[in-house]
């Protein structure tokens, strides 16, 4: 499971099973995940965090876009 970017108490990676799926992201924080889909950027999938933290994150994903869109297409079209 590459890690793509960690950032304060966030890990964002992705499985490398994830590959027959459009693009996304896993976010993880202590016991708490949740997984974004990249186009747009929009929550599939939430366990845990409040819908603020979700907003942040949503922020955050948004702001990594261009790096978690690169090293998916890195990994799954190498």
């Amino acid at each position: 499971m590459p890690t793509v970017v960690r950032t304060g108490p966030y890990r964002l990676f992705f499985y490398s099973s994830d590959a027959a799926e459009p693009a996304h992201i896993h976010i993880e924080r202590d016991d708490k995940v949740a997984k974004l889909w990249m186009d747009p950027v929009q929550v599939a999938t939430s366990r845990g965090f409040r819908r603020a933290e979700l907003r942040d994150i949503e922020r955050l994903v948004r702001g990594h876009r261009e790096i978690i869109l690169e090293a998916w297409r890195d990994f799954f079209d190498s």
